[in-house]
């Protein structure tokens, strides 16, 4: 009866999953997965992932309910020093339910390091190696697995890469209302997830919402669970993460992204506080592609795009991990629909091996921005080689896993000269002859020359930076050497500035630290208007002005 009734909903809410309108290669057979008597208590399906700094979380599937959700643990086989106390949840979906899912945080881990780990007691040992704290850092890329003879091919290549983390941009199981496949996939991956972290977003397959009888995600959200509460976010469905160096975003196609959502506060608040000298690497990872030639799922990302773009832009993301289309593609870096050097790199690899097939046709002529794409099983190796560089590499399943089907070195946004919201508006603000630029974030205080595209220009603005307020997170003690050209004055104490405007035509500015008596001038400049300097004429501005604002 159960069976009956859930390949009935299974067939009814395929339909707008598989009604695309190109023609599938005929699948792979699905993987088979025989029943075989265990102990109710042993531990199932066992996979980690980070959990926040120096932790890692290790979750695992028991048949009997009252077994204990702890993980003991230690640097030596079958000795375990330490304990980390976990917590339990199970679920129930029409006529099935779930066996004890268990969730337990260990640590604080040595980087790169193995540890051996034991589940609730009993069962058999695992292990474990913790990433590296420093570069250089591998992250196995793949999308779109499933649980078929090309997933297992696909799990097979991986398993021969070195790489320190897994990350996956949605549509794992696709266990698709039956339930069971969630065990069995649980099961497949087991021998990889329990020994490197794999940190997951949910695609479109994992959904199963039945409306008024099961609401969604509720089948993923209670076996993957991601570092979201540690990442500040309120849903497993996005969160963030910080590794060697690198700042992870893995965001949700699947729920609200406009921006009024609380995803879209909780992106802008998560950007704020990415620090590139921490972590000059910033990457992204979601289920539907935004840049995307392949027939498969066209413009189903236009609208997160339109709303999220602009953020993932102005931050100076460098990569951006996709699934949904089952191929491989990768860009140039891209922004607004076109090619631009100051975007990140798009890749598609809804790859893995699902059951649906591979997505064969592709737009012709190709768009200005793909730069390679193809229609094959696989998956890939990102390798974060230093702060300034990283080498990708593409693995098909038919070739030995040595081969790089494709590959490109990339060097990270922040050490190219690009800024995101400087690229776009320091054009508008430099045509229309802004004269002073008031900034904050950096806990210091300085001063510019008129500046504009990266160097002195008197027609540019003085800018200055005055995050010097008090805040609770202390002083930027630390400066570059040698200073810029372009820099007056730089310092780092708490104060505060005032502007006097005197006439139409001069101003002055005068920065005071609190250690100083209120009359005393820590640095005082006077300037003149840009409108009186001689740099434009009023017709001049215009014509700027009206070009910037006509281009598309």
């Amino acid at each position: 009866m159960e069976r009956t009734l859930l390949v009935t909903f299974s067939l009814i809410l395929f339909a707008s999953v598989a009604a695309d309108d190109y023609v599938r290669p005929k699948p792979r057979q699905a993987l088979q997965f025989p029943w075989k008597q265990k102990s109710t208590s042993q531990p199932e399906q066992v996979h980690i992932s980070l959990a926040g700094d120096k932790h890692m979380r290790v979750s695992w599937v028991t048949n009997d309910k009252s077994s204990p959700s702890f993980v003991e643990y230690g640097t030596s086989p079958g000795k375990y020093s330490f304990l980390g106390q976990g917590e339990s949840t199970s679920y129930s979906y029409i006529f099935y339910r779930s066996g004890k899912i268990h969730h337990a945080v260990i640590g604080p881990l040595e980087p790169d390091t193995v540890y051996y780990y034991r589940c609730g007691g009993g069962g058999p040992e695992f292990h474990l190696k913790t990433p590296p704290s420093r570069f250089p850092i591998t992250f196995a890329v793949a999308g779109d697995l499933g649980q078929t003879g090309w997933t297992k091919s696909t799990l097979d290549h991986i398993g021969q890469c070195k790489y320190e983390v897994h990350l996956l941009p949605g549509d794992l199981s696709y266990a698709d209302y039956m339930q069971h496949k969630w065990d069995t996939f649980g099961e497949l991956v087991q021998p990889l997830a329990s020994v490197r972290p794999w940190m997951v977003t949910q695609g479109n397959h994992e959904k199963e919402n039945i409306p008024f009888v099961v609401d969604e995600f509720v089948s993923y959200n209670s076996r993957w669970k991601m570092p979201y509460a540690e990442s500040g976010s309120n849903s497993n469905l996005y969160y963030s993460f910080e590794v060697a160096g690198v700042h992870v975003i893995m965001l949700g196609s699947y729920t609200d992204y406009d921006r009024y959502s609380d995803q879209y506060n909780w992106l802008k608040g998560d950007l704020a506080k990415v620090d590139r000298e921490r972590t000059p690497w910033l990457i992204a990872l979601f289920h539907v592609p935004w840049y995307n030639s392949n027939d498969a799922h066209q413009n189903e990302g236009d609208g997160m795009m339109a709303e999220m773009e602009p953020l993932l832009y102005a931050s100076g993301v460098d990569i951006v991990f996709t699934g949904h289309v089952h191929a491989y593609e990768r860009t140039k870096r891209v922004n607004n629909g076109k090619s631009d050097p100051c975007g990140p790199v798009h890749i598609t690899i809804g790859d893995g091996g699902n059951r649906e097939g591979l997505a064969r046709k592709y737009k012709d002529p190709s768009p200005e921005w793909s730069v390679f794409r193809e229609a094959s099983f696989g998956h890939g190796e990102l390798q974060m080689v230093n702060s300034t560089h990283a080498h990708w590499t593409w693995h098909r399943n038919d070739d030995d896993e040595p081969t790089k089907s494709d590959e490109v070195w990339l060097t990270s946004l922040v050490n190219s000269g690009c800024d995101g919201m400087m690229a776009e508006m320091e054009p508008l603000l430099y045509a229309s002859g802004v004269d002073i630029v008031f900034t904050g974030h950096v806990h210091a205080y300085e001063r510019t020359k008129r500046v504009n595209n990266g160097k002195s220009d008197p027609c540019g603005p003085v800018h200055i930076t005055i995050g010097d307020g008090g805040n609770r997170e202390g002083l930027a003690r630390k400066y570059k050497d040698p200073s810029p050209e372009w820099s007056v004055f730089r310092e780092a104490s708490f104060g505060h500035g005032e502007l006097q405007m005197v006439n139409s035509t001069h101003a002055h500015w005068t920065w005071h630290r609190n250690d100083d008596d209120e009359p005393t001038k820590s640095d005082e400049v006077w300037l003149t208007s840009l409108v009186n300097s001689g740099c434009w004429t009023e017709k001049k501005w215009n014509e700027n002005l009206r070009k910037i604002l006509m281009e598309p």
